[in-house]
């Protein structure tokens, strides 16, 4: 090329590498001034668009983790609250036992009754007013409410807290009776005449559907109640459902007299009752039948001018052969429910002179510390349809009187079973949660990682660019001034 001064291409070419050097400088600077590979889309548009995925991802999980720590402390409060209910229901038992105990007089258990509905308060008490950052959870508002412990919608963990409060826990039930009452067919019947009281007519099948499961069918025909009962138990693992049968009696019109008859219960040979009535006074009788309670597993007592006669296990009472020197009497055998408290419409007579003979199918008692169904073939066991179990609440306790007493302790201990459940829930999620937010933790790390290698200045990198940059921006400026300086040589042709 000529000597020329209108273009310095020389000069031109030293200023494009010093603008690029330049530039490259001035990216070297930003990235060791910020920390950050990718300070404008310009940087790397895919990097940026990745790291800030990556940056939503990591700032929701740190949040995430502070949800699912919220929730253990929820849980840890909840069943805080649940360990003192359990001391009190457990304190209740205690004296439901020791109401429940014959050296008792009305007095004494009306003192006991008293410092059971101070617990009882108490249970209610803990229940309304236990809460965590002003969300109630055992009075029964708190219900499934999701916990937030992922960086996406709908990444959440259930907890479910249940009622406490003593009206919303308890013992779960129901009394199985014929729904034919004196149509001599089934439990809670007392059966007439010989023909009838030889044999027992319960038929039919029976199914239970409990929280854990449903039983298989049941042939329930035939047997008394506490065989029905004993099958029942054999698949309580199955339902979660127990059954307890007794059978309870009353003997009334008995006359003054002398009275014998033969008795059976869980014996299979009869055990003839002997013993005089005078001025109505039953004691006699009823130690008689106390005596050989041993052999028959019944047991007698006085209720009013009602005699009693109760088998705990609920085989059946058969009473034949009835005589008595009393003029004219016709006695009547009836039917009484599970506690003995109420009688049913099932009434019987035997008249005087030894041909009747009476046989009385006791009652079954389901029970669960959840809800249940029973389902029976035949009425002569109960409605055919399916019957859906009663609560029978804390709340409800009343220890003053021995029966008060004996199912304050069943009701206590579905109650507590109902609470250890719930509290097993609580101490399960709290694991869940713990676990979860160790695992968050784990997430953070290595996605905080993957960031890091996106977004991050590599500082070993960098400096080594910011050195040739600088070395090229000053060999740069030195060539420019040189190339500058170039176009004066033209003047010496001009000498």
């Amino acid at each position: 090329m000529g000597s020329v001064i209108q273009t310095n291409v020389a000069s031109i070419g030293a200023q494009r590498s010093l603008s690029k050097t330049n530039n490259d400088l001035s990216t070297t600077f930003q990235r060791l001034s910020t920390g950050l590979r990718i300070n404008s889309a310009k940087d790397d548009a895919a990097g940026l668009q990745i790291s800030n995925s990556l940056t939503s991802q990591i700032n929701g999980l740190g949040v995430a983790v502070r949800n699912a720590n919220d929730g253990i402390s929820l849980a840890q409060t909840a069943e805080g609250a649940l360990q003192e209910t359990t001391n009190i229901l457990q304190r209740m038992r205690d004296l439901s036992i020791q109401s429940a105990n014959g050296s008792n007089d009305a007095n004494s258990r009306a003192a006991l009754q008293a410092e059971v509905a101070q617990l009882q308060s108490e249970i209610n008490r803990i229940a309304d007013t236990t809460s965590f950052g002003g969300r109630s959870l055992l009075d029964g508002t708190f219900g499934s409410s999701a916990f937030q412990v992922g960086s996406k919608a709908f990444q959440t963990i259930d907890v479910t807290l249940n009622s406490s409060r003593g009206a919303d826990i308890g013992n779960n039930t129901d009394e199985l009776t014929s729904a034919s009452p004196d149509s001599g067919i089934g439990l809670g019947e007392v059966l007439s005449s010989a023909s009838t009281a030889a044999a027992n007519n319960v038929a039919g099948t029976l199914v239970v559907a409990g929280s854990a499961g449903t039983s298989s069918s049941i042939n329930v025909a035939g047997l008394s109640a506490k065989a029905i009962a004993d099958r029942i138990n054999l698949q309580e693992s199955t339902t979660n459902v127990t059954a307890d049968a007794r059978n309870v009696i009353g003997l009334s019109s008995l006359g003054d007299g002398n009275v014998a008859f033969d008795l059976n219960g869980s014996n299979t040979t009869a055990v003839t009752i002997t013993a005089g009535i005078s001025g109505s006074s039953l004691t006699a009788l009823s130690n008689a039948i106390n005596d050989v309670s041993a052999s028959t597993g019944i047991s007698a007592t006085i209720d009013s001018s009602v005699l009693k006669l109760t088998s705990e296990r609920g085989d059946d009472i058969v009473i034949e052969g009835f005589t008595t020197t009393a003029t004219d009497t016709t006695a009547t055998v009836s039917s009484y429910n599970y506690d003995g408290t109420s009688l049913t419409t099932s009434t019987q007579q035997i008249t005087n002179g030894g041909s009747d003979s009476v046989r009385n199918i006791g009652v079954i008692k389901l029970s669960s510390s959840k809800s249940f169904t029973s389902t029976s073939s035949s009425t002569s066991v109960n409605a055919a349809n399916a019957q859906v179990s009663t609560l029978v609440s804390v709340d409800s306790i009343d220890i003053s009187n021995v029966i008060g007493s004996q199912n304050a302790i069943d009701i206590i201990d579905s109650a507590i079973q109902n609470i250890d459940s719930n509290r097993a829930t609580l101490g399960a999620v709290q694991n869940r949660l713990t676990s979860t937010v160790s695992n968050l933790g784990n997430i953070i790390e290595n996605v905080s990682a993957a960031r890091s290698r996106i977004r991050d200045t590599d500082f070993a990198s960098e400096t080594a660019n910011l050195a040739k940059n600088q070395v090229l921006q000053q060999a740069g400026l030195s060539i420019l001034a040189q190339a500058n300086a170039s176009s004066q040589s033209v003047l010496s042709l001009l000498q």
